[in-house]
């Protein structure tokens, strides 16, 4: 972690903040994340049912987060979860790949915090064993450039989105 004091790992300070691990008091804060995530072209709400799948029921096995803080207050997360075959996320590889969903509000965007907490999330899901992981992102999406930066690989296309997989 080059920039944000982590609380989960290696850390270096400087005056951003720091990563933390999520939980299940997280929820509401993933749910706003979520939001960010998908309408990260100009706001909106959620109305479909299927994108709250990515958080429903937080805190069942395979659920793991990272929270950014700045001056204590939450500015990003990036989370995984696992899917069943039958109720795949738009990422879905297998059962046993993680789905990252990731977000950083957009008064905080262009600084790196996206990068780091997907540093940190990659991290610990190494440390929990797992081998792969996966998402779904816009083809135009200005995070694009960093899931290929951390070694995400394109691997399917669909309608105006990728699944990228980074082998851990």
């Amino acid at each position: 972690m080059s920039s944000i004091r982590t609380a989960i790992g290696c850390s270096s300070s400087n005056s951003f903040g720091v990563i933390r691990r999520g939980n299940r008091q997280d929820v509401r804060f993933l749910r706003d994340m979520l939001r960010h995530a998908y309408y990260w072209r100009s706001g909106g709400e959620i109305e479909d049912a299927t994108l709250w799948r990515y958080v429903a029921g937080w805190g069942r096995r395979g659920d793991s987060a990272v929270i950014a803080l700045e001056g204590g207050f939450p500015i990003g997360a990036a989370w995984f979860r696992l899917f069943p075959r039958g109720e795949p996320g738009f990422g879905f590889v297998d059962e046993q790949v993680p789905e990252v969903s990731m977000a950083v509000v957009p008064s905080r965007r262009g600084r790196g915090i996206g990068s780091e907490l997907l540093d940190a999330l990659v991290a610990w899901a190494r440390e929990q064993g797992y081998d792969a992981l996966s998402l779904s992102v816009a083809d135009d999406s200005p995070a694009m450039h960093v899931f290929e930066k951390q070694g995400f690989q394109k691997v399917e296309q669909t309608d105006h989105s990728w699944t990228m997989r980074l082998n851990l």
